[in-house]
């Protein structure tokens, strides 16, 4: 972009191309500076909660999307609204007015606004929320992009016209962008959802980053180069606008229709049209190379722009089905954020904040030379660490490259506070003697010859970052070598013959197919192991070699190594070993028939007590050596009290319409179930990583009537499948109960048309661990003519089968029946801390399900008597009726598995009164409660 030239300019020398930044003596007034510095803070302020995000993920909810989201919706789309406009202002020669920077701040306030209403509605699942912050978000990007519109037609006619057609282009896709992910968040069937998310991806990274991306840097970086713009370049911009709006309606196409070759289609031309315009860029850096953090940060996000296209095309193209090649997109995730966005970003701020702080040409190379500080260590660190995370690695050394990524990041941080320090030196500078304005004050000087080491200097950080990913490398295999599958030697003493064996295996239905093969003495074994079916499967070997986890339809090729013994395989999903899940390599002779110990075959493996401790499911009853982990059983105390701030779960019963309307007629429940993995405790210092509904243990409770339907969104937010059952619906199980896979969502709708407390859990198998981890809660139908009470709880008893503290659950313990706790609503004897409450003569309506997923139970409250019992959809016991002639009453509500019903009964003194199960050994591994009566 070009900024007004004097009048007798040196024709013999080319002059760089600016975009109204080009440092010269500073204006009278800090009006610029100051304007920017207000209008970055919003960038500088979701910047800052990315790295936080960045650090805590795994213990945010919902820490992927926040990531993504408040990089690219947050600092992103802020930093574009700001730099657009005054890279427009450059070019239209556009003065500026108080009254245009009032309409930019409104528009910056809107969009944060949306942005945090956004957060808020996806952090509470509550879709309509979602909706108006999208709307929001929209709308100031739209009159953003309006505004620009408006500008470019009253300005005289430019040379670079085409950038602001880009920028207005770019901000009339985001709303569409954002609408399509209020839409996400309402919740969509697995068919329709994997189809809106990538169209969303489309429209708002490739079409409103990407866009105006490609349009600024037409003119930004030959800027950052400090040399002209090439011959042609308008010509290519012009061009390839053409052909990137092209692709990306093809590419929408074939997203929302599944069509995976047409949205590969999109992809490739959208490629096509970036390389169009790039071509110009590179013509301008070949005649002057990058040299800056700025330059080869900005050329590194713009091949990982590239690079990941590429991939998205050979995805699109290899994937036998849509659903296939959309569950693939994730691979790509990280590197269009991290690798092109977020670099991109970072590069342009780190040459266009100097150059706004001004200060003249001396401040400028100062505070330049600050922000280039350690670039070769970042720049080493930032991509080597990511190319490292997009690699099939294992996972522990993807973890250490992230952290060594987000450090990388983190640079630019320091880079800022310490050129905001020059910045308030030159000004105090300046405010002292106006003669200093304009020359480099010792700290700048200071700074600058920092910034720029000698060449041995250099050498030496780039010899620091890679042995930095060199150490993550070995730090990560080192530690969880089996990853690698460096484990126990399948060879023993043979020696190779140099052969392979290479074996198809399937995985399906709780088996492996076939589930054992024979291999020769001394062959290289290979497994091209696909799992066919509907959850997430593995194969992990004794030795260590793993397949990795398997979505639905996806293959993986396993090398076993040489071949000298009994090779044990078994798949490590939580219960799917217990389930029949193994697999055996058999070594055989070349006559085929097995061997005989001391024929030349080692012993057997882990079933045949190699003692290398891989016997157990290694993602959670062993750690990373082999040993076994510790139960969080060994630290139950059941005297033990929670913390002074402890509050148990609320028992009492909302209502079963709160929404005003008329209690008579049906209503429509909307619910957005979504299953995740969360770590809880469920006594005091006992804590287990849950699969929940909704985020607790029991699942949240419906509440309706005979007559109302229920319209409930599954989104599965785990790391394996997992469905859902209504007792509480009759209908097919086929379609609505089946499982889905991580990142997919259901429907599941249902009319009810029978009262009762009914249980509702997921049914992926094997069913007892996925209940007993956590997926079950209650659906409470009232029958009709149920009469009001002064005070209405649930109680949900539920059994937890410790593993390790942290860990998931103990399927050995589930198999034989011995549970840790049995709790009701989830915390062991939590109504003892914080009892249930009633008056004197008041009525108390209980709801009780047995859970299990082994146990009923036999519900008393010490000290009461029932005069009202409801089991199963029937009264056993209502006064007024034959069932209570002649005064009857009742002790406990009993009840086997997946059974409920309510008792009723009113207290005629003051006093607490405990309820338990009155299975005693129940009451006492936490099946107990107090419910306090006042006057």
């Amino acid at each position: 972009m070009t900024a007004p030239r004097p009048s007798t300019p040196r024709p013999s020398t080319p002059r760089p191309a600016s975009i109204g930044l080009r440092p010269t003596s500073p204006p009278p007034t800090g009006s610029r500076t100051a304007w920017h510095l207000r209008a970055n803070l919003p960038t500088a302020f979701w910047l800052l909660a990315t790295f936080a995000v960045a650090l805590g993920h795994r213990f945010v909810p919902e820490g992927g999307w926040l990531l993504v989201h408040m990089l690219l919706l947050g600092a992103v789309t802020n930093a574009i609204l700001v730099w657009s406009a005054h890279f427009a202002d450059a070019l239209l020669h556009r003065p500026v007015t108080v009254a245009s920077r009032r309409w930019q701040v409104a528009r910056i306030a809107l969009l944060n606004a949306g942005i945090v209403v956004v957060i808020a509605g996806v952090l509470t699942a509550t879709w309509q929320v979602t909706a108006v912050g999208a709307t929001g978000v929209g709308a100031a990007v739209a009159a953003h992009g309006a505004v620009l519109g408006l500008q470019s037609r009253r300005a005289l006619p430019s040379r670079f016209t085409s950038t602001i057609t880009y920028y207005v282009t770019a901000c009339m896709l985001l709303p569409v962008g954002a609408a399509l992910g209020a839409l996400l968040s309402a919740g969509l069937d697995d068919r329709w959802h994997n189809r809106v998310v990538f169209a969303h991806v489309t429209l708002n990274l490739l079409g409103f980053v990407g866009l105006t991306v490609t349009g600024t840097l037409m003119t930004l970086w030959p800027t950052i180069l400090r040399t002209k713009i090439a011959d042609g370049a308008e010509r290519a911009a012009r061009r390839g606008l053409v052909v990137l709006l092209v692709s990306l309606s093809v590419l929408l196409v074939g997203a929302l229709t599944g069509q995976r070759l047409i949205a590969g289609a999109g992809v490739l031309g959208y490629a096509a049209g970036l390389v169009t315009i790039c071509v110009p860029l590179v013509a301008v850096a070949r005649v002057k190379p990058p040299t800056s953090y700025a330059a080869w940060s900005v050329a590194a996000g713009v091949t990982w722009l590239l690079g990941s296209l590429l991939t998205l095309v050979v995805i699109a193209a290899i994937g036998p089905t849509w659903s296939d090649a959309a569950a693939h997109v994730g691979l790509v995730t990280s590197a269009l954020v991290a690798g092109f966005a977020a670099q991109v970003l970072l590069g342009a701020l780190s040459y266009l904040l100097p150059v706004v702080l001004g200060g003249g040409p001396g401040a400028v190379r100062a505070t330049s030379a600050a922000m280039d500080r350690a670039a070769p260590i970042r720049l080493i660190l930032i991509n080597g660490g990511l190319a490292l995370c997009v690699l099939p690695v294992p996972s522990l050394v993807r973890v250490l490259a992230s952290m060594l990524v987000l450090v990388g990041f983190a640079f630019f941080v320091g880079c800022v506070v310490s050129i905001l320090r020059l910045h308030r030196a030159r000004s105090r500078a300046g405010t002292a003697s106006p003669a200093l304005v304009s020359a480099t004050t010792p700290a700048e000087r200071v700074a600058a010859a920092a910034a720029a080491p000698p060449p041995a200097r250099r050498t030496g950080l780039v010899g620091v970052a890679i042995g930095a990913l060199v150490l993550a490398v070995v730090a990560g295999v080192s530690l969880d070598p089996a990853a690698l599958g460096i484990g126990k030697s399948a060879a023993g003493a043979v020696a190779a013959t140099g052969e392979t064996t290479t074996v198809q295996v399937e995985a399906r239905d709780m088996r492996f197919f076939p589930d054992s093969v024979d291999v020769p003495v001394g062959n290289t074994l290979i497994i091209e192991l696909t799992n066919v079916d509907t959850q997430v499967h593995d194969l992990a070997l004794d030795t260590g070699a793993t397949s990795g986890r398997l979505s639905p339809g996806a293959t993986a090729r396993i090398e076993a190594g040489v071949i000298g013994r009994t090779v044990d395989g078994w798949c490590t999903v939580i219960g799917h070993r217990q389930m029949g899940m193994v697999f055996t390599v058999n070594v055989v002779g070349a006559d085929g028939q097995p061997l005989a110990e001391g024929d030349g075959a080692a012993e057997g493996g882990a079933a045949s007590g190699t003692g290398d401790g891989m016997d157990g499911e290694m993602d959670h009853s062993t750690m990373p050596g082999g040993e076994a982990a510790a139960s969080a059983a060994d630290d139950l105390d059941f005297m033990r009290k929670p913390a002074a701030d402890f509050r148990a779960r609320d028992a009492a019963l909302a209502p079963a319409r709160a929404d005003g309307g008329d209690p008579s007629s049906p209503a429509t429940h909307a619910i957005t179930l979504t299953v995740s993995e969360t770590v809880t405790e469920v006594a005091p210092g006992v804590t287990q990583k849950l699969w929940t509904f909704g985020g607790t243990a029991p699942g949240p409770t419906l509440h309706g009537k005979i007559g109302d339907t229920f319209d409930v969104t599954l989104v599965n937010d785990g790391t394996i499948g997992h469905s859902i059952d209504f007792h509480a619906g009759a209908l097919a199980p086929d379609q609505p109960m089946r499982t889905i896979a991580p990142g997919e969502s259901l429907t599941y709708r249902f009319t009810a048309t029978r009262a009762g407390i009914w249980m509702y859990h997921c049914s992926t198998m094997p069913m007892s661990a996925h209940i007993a981890n956590g997926m079950f809660g209650a659906v409470i139908i009232d029958p009709e003519g149920l009469a009001p009470v002064d005070r209405e709880y649930v109680l949900v008893q539920s059994e937890f089968y410790l593993g390790p503290q942290g860990g998931e659950v103990d399927t050995a313990k589930i198999a034989a029946e011995t549970p840790d706790i049995v709790a009701f609503n989830g915390y062991a004897n939590q109504y003892d801390v914080d009892p249930l409450t009633a008056r004197v003569g008041e009525r108390v309506r209980v709801w009780v399900l047995a859970a299990g997923p082994s146990r009923g139970t036999s519900f008393h409250v010490v000290g009461g008597q029932f005069d009202t019992v409801f089991l199963e959809g029937a009264y056993t016991l209502q006064p007024g009726t034959p069932s209570a002639v002649a005064g009857g009453g009742a002790q406990a509500l009993g009840l086997t598995t997946a059974q409920g019903g309510f008792v009723e009964l009113e207290f005629g003194e003051a006093g607490t009164y405990p309820f338990v199960s009155h299975s005693m050994v129940d009451a006492e591994r936490g099946a107990h409660g107090l419910l306090k009566v006042t006057d």
